[in-house]
């Protein structure tokens, strides 16, 4: 069973924002993520919940967590007693949070927080979903290969508009939320969850930073897997559900 430091779930005050964060090892990053995240929405006068998952983290990043929440009632640590990937990690927080608009962000700070409004702005325009889509060049030769595989499964399998690009950082609409949430496919991937759901989505560029701390455990190995998994839950066996009991037991171990 997974743990929070805090569950609050009636409590009647309402973020406008939710940001999830799925963390694994990322002792070192987290505190300035979460610092940097704090200043970017209070700039903005925005009430909001910092939720983040901890993917039964091998470093200290769960005892990091759990100072920072300790003096901060916004910050919110779900402890998962098994690591299931990120993608379980990220429905976990979804089905935690409680803003109007939800964002997803990695814990490695390539992603970077002051463009979280560049997101919101975006989507009260009228989308459900906008993703964030960084500007970078030098990314490894296998990485580019499995993103564009994976992109061209979304687009023909999945049907995702040709002009739309898609990632791990996104702002989704509350009805959208609840509906990933409720969603019970097997193996989880948020991105095929919401394609199924809405194609109203948008883009909007943001920058990037190269990682300072720790490297992806990202294999060519594991995203071989990861389309085989993808191309068998959503693509020839997309009408299969299970129980959520049964979801739960379904682990990914590929991470970032």
């Amino acid at each position: 069973m997974d743990n929070e430091v805090k569950l609050d779930q009636a409590a009647a005050w309402e973020p406008e924002v939710s940001i999830v964060i799925p963390v694994y090892n990322s002792a070192q990053s987290i505190s300035e993520l979460i610092s940097r995240l704090s200043a970017t929405l209070a700039e903005q006068r925005l009430s909001f919940e910092l939720i983040l998952v901890d993917d039964c983290s091998g470093d200290d990043s769960r005892a990091v967590i759990r100072a920072l929440a300790t003096r901060d009632e916004r910050i919110i640590l779900i402890a998962r007693d098994h690591n299931a990937g990120q993608q379980a990690a990220i429905k976990t927080g979804l089905g935690r949070s409680r803003g109007r608009w939800v964002v997803t962000i990695d814990d490695d700070l390539e992603q970077q927080p002051e463009d979280v409004p560049l997101l919101l702005d975006q989507i009260k325009s009228g989308f459900d979903v906008v993703y964030g889509i960084p500007e970078r060049s030098g990314y490894p030769f296998y990485r580019q290969s499995g993103s564009n595989l994976v992109d061209l499964f979304f687009t023909l399998i999945l049907k995702k508009p040709k002009n739309i690009r898609v990632g791990s950082f996104r702002v989704l609409s509350r009805k959208i939320v609840d509906r990933i949430v409720k969603d019970q496919t097997p193996f989880v991937y948020i991105t095929a969850i919401t394609l199924r759901l809405t194609k109203n989505i948008g883009n909007v560029k943001v920058a990037y930073q190269p990682r300072r701390y720790g490297k992806s455990n990202y294999t060519v190995k594991k995203l071989s897997l990861l389309f085989l998994r993808l191309f068998y839950y959503y693509g020839i066996n997309r009408g299969h559900h299970t129980t959520n009991t049964e979801t739960e037991k379904i682990t990914n171990k590929g991470r970032k």
